[in-house]
């Protein structure tokens, strides 16, 4: 069963190539996919904000103590009693542009990536062990396939 899905979002920095329909269709399909490995969870309540390099850089100063803007920050809260979770997520479009460039993606396919894996960690996934990236790389995949959006990973 899939959850209750709700995803505000918010432009920080404009954005006209992704608007609100196509970053809800890539982050359901995420939720969607991920929802049979957590049948316990009942909603999911997502913000995503796309931010210019000088938030994104507060933000993963502030959060992670690092010095620079990456392409997606997760701020996941976990699962209530009630069975919901919620997080932000938070994507610099320069850095988010600059790497689609450098690996010779279309953005879109790129921005796609990212929102999944955003979405993924706000769902609880991770990827700091070896055992666990290969999992959480391994569903961005699935997700993405059926999108019709090739291997981020090849």
């Amino acid at each position: 069963m899939t959850p209750e899905f709700s995803l505000a979002v918010q432009y920080a920095a404009p954005a006209p190539e992704l608007p609100r329909w196509r970053l809800r269709r890539w982050a359901l399909c995420a939720v969607k996919h991920a929802a049979h490995e957590r049948p316990e969870v009942r909603s999911v309540t997502l913000t995503l904000r796309l931010v210019d390099l000088d938030e994104g850089r507060e933000l993963n100063l502030a959060y992670r103590n690092r010095d620079y803007a990456t392409n997606v920050l997760t701020f996941e809260y976990g699962l209530d009693p009630t069975g919901s979770i919620s997080g932000d997520i938070v994507l610099c479009l320069p850095v988010l542009e600059r790497e689609a460039a450098e690996q010779g993606k279309a953005l879109l396919d790129h921005a796609a990536h990212l929102t999944v894996h955003g979405v993924l960690h706000a769902l609880g996934h991770d990827h700091i062990e070896a055992d666990d990236a290969r999992d959480m790389e391994a569903l961005e995949t699935q997700i993405l396939a059926s999108m019709g959006i090739d291997d981020p990973y090849a």
